[in-house]
């Protein structure tokens, strides 16, 4: 294997590893057609909570002792976050993240993960299924409230937001509590069956969001992510969602809908939960559900907790039911992490991410520094070799084999091994599609500025590494560096994979024109360490062929 071959076939790679992942998500194992049964009325209502409520509603119970007040807009408000619900069963009707904004620009507003086009979907409402028949309980029942319209919530503070109610021959009681250093909110809602016998009811905690991302953002998806015995699965196929949706069961630890900077996640209090998911006009929604049994006169509690915030690792790693794991860099997830741990432990000393990351690929620079050495050294053997290499081209064109047979020879004569220079390189790659990874859906890059405003102008250039360069320089400049190492490495190979070789900055630079800023500075600057080790290595052969 000589090295133009292997270079190559990692250019290849990378291509194909960055085109495969925009054009073919990884399939969920287990896929449920009930989770779009909004437009299937024929299916029954205990096989999926997210059907119509219009379709399969069931009367309330007339009200006795209970009086029901008109629904209304309750806030919470806490350090972290503003919050709206609907006393009108408890619906939340936006949530404001506070130290997030949409843009850069000034006054640019805040980050709401729920969105106006969400709420009639009922986020955080209560779907309960019940002898045949669905009910949303934020639509077909009676509700009353009698707190404070605005909770505010101190430092080191909680407070608790009770809404009563009734619906489907249930009293139902919501306690829903804060915490003003945390985003997750717990749940205890308490049934009560109204009737005089028993009865088997599916109860299911329900979240829904806009998307948290462009539909045709390939590199920040927003997605359905799940966490069960089966391992983490996630689908963000906006096509099999609307069509197929997708459900999961055993063992299900937590349900989320996130893209690569927020996330709205339900945590089921039950082992025996269940989820359905789905698209539908646009929005993302989820149920999660579980099946009980109700004596009459009996109050019985379930517990379920959501969290709505950033995908901000050290806080999930925190998180109950291993909620840590919504945030995954997939095969690359074991070196994608500490590179992160790294590179945030270096912005705490230089306060620039972008100036972190040049340090960081130094750093791997030298970490690997005797490897790449090796690698050139076994490179510039095999350039003082082409001469007789491209002689037996020349006698030996025709027959391939013995082609093959006599530049083995050759190598074993000047004892080089053509694989030695691949196999350092080989060791690196494990790293590099770490680090890709890990840029690509790191929270700490998202709004985060390099180089603000272009050098002797007002124009914003790198102010969000998270995004794409505007102007495109630093692709440019990257393609320009890639190409500059292949005319300084040894031209190995037939003629026409040379010419293969000479298009793969071209088709780098195409790539890397979308891509967040900061895995463009990384790999720009890589090229520059690359082309700087390459030029003293054969600098330094030079001298000592002179000297000898």
């Amino acid at each position: 294997m000589d090295n133009k071959r292997f270079i190559l076939a990692l250019a290849l790679s990378f291509a194909v590893f960055v085109g495969w992942q925009m054009l073919f998500p990884q399939p969920t194992p287990q896929s449920n057609n009930a989770a779009n049964t909004e437009q299937a009325s024929s299916e029954k209502a205990s096989g999926n909570p997210l059907m119509s409520d219009a379709q399969k509603a069931v009367d309330a119970p007339s009200a006795q002792d209970f009086v029901p007040t008109a629904g209304k807009s309750v806030v919470v408000d806490t350090p972290l976050f503003t919050a709206s619900f609907n006393t009108s069963g408890g619906i939340m009707e936006r949530f404001v993240l506070k130290k997030y904004k949409e843009g850069i620009k000034p006054g640019s507003p805040q980050v709401d993960l729920v969105g106006g086009k969400s709420v009639p979907k009922g986020p955080m409402g209560i779907i309960i299924g019940r002898k045949g028949a669905e009910t949303h309980t934020w639509l077909h029942g009676e509700w009353a409230y009698d707190g404070p319209e605005t909770i505010t919530i101190g430092e080191d503070g909680k407070a608790v937001l009770i809404l009563r109610g009734r619906a489907a021959g249930f009293d139902i009681e919501r306690r829903l509590t804060f915490h003003a250093d945390s985003y997750l909110i717990t749940e205890d809602l308490t049934l009560l069956n109204l009737e005089k016998t028993g009865t088997e009811a599916s109860v299911a905690f329900t979240a829904a969001a806009k998307s948290m991302s462009a539909e045709d953002d390939n590199y920040n998806p927003t997605r359905v992510a799940w966490l069960s015995d089966d391992g983490r699965n996630e689908e963000d196929n906006r096509e099999d969602l609307q069509t197929e949706g997708v459900s999961a069961s055993g063992g299900l630890q937590w349900a989320a809908i996130e893209s690569n900077y927020f996330i709205m996640s339900i945590l089921p209090g039950s082992p025996e939960a269940s989820l359905y998911a789905s698209v539908q006009d646009g929005i993302f929604r989820m149920a999660v559900d579980q099946s009980e049994t109700f004596m009459p006169g009996v109050n019985k509690t379930l517990t379920a907790s959501y969290f709505v915030g950033p995908c901000d690792r050290g806080i999930l790693d925190t998180m109950p039911n291993d909620l840590g794991q919504a945030v995954n860099f997939g095969f690359f997830d074991p070196l994608a992490k500490p590179m992160l741990i790294a590179l945030v432990f270096l912005y705490k000393y230089v306060g620039n991410y972008g100036v972190a990351i040049i340090i960081l690929t130094i750093l791997i620079k030298i970490l690997f520094w005797p490897l790449s050495q090796k690698s050139y050294k076994s490179m510039n053997k095999m350039k003082q070799l082409q001469p007789m290499v491209q002689k037996l081209r020349e006698k030996y064109g025709d027959d391939k084999q013995r082609l093959n047979q006599e530049t083995m020879a050759l190598y074993k004569t000047y004892k080089v091994n053509p694989a030695s220079g691949c196999l350092p390189m080989l060791v690196q790659i494990p790293v590099f599609f770490g680090l890709y990874k890990a840029l690509l859906g790191a929270i700490e890059l998202r709004h985060a500025p390099f180089i603000e405003y272009l050098p002797g102008t007002d124009m914003i250039w790198l102010a969000d590494l998270s995004a794409k360069d505007p102007f495109y320089i630093t692709p440019l400049i990257m393609g320009a560096t890639m190409f500059l190492q292949q005319k300084m490495t040894p031209a190995t190979g037939d003629p026409t994979q040379q010419k293969i070789m000479l298009l793969m900055p071209v088709v780098f630079t195409f790539l890397f024109l979308q891509f967040p800023a900061g895995l463009v500075v990384y790999w720009l600057m890589n090229n520059v360490l690359s082309i700087g080790q390459q030029w003293f290595t054969m600098r330094k052969t030079r001298n000592t062929t002179n000297e000898a």
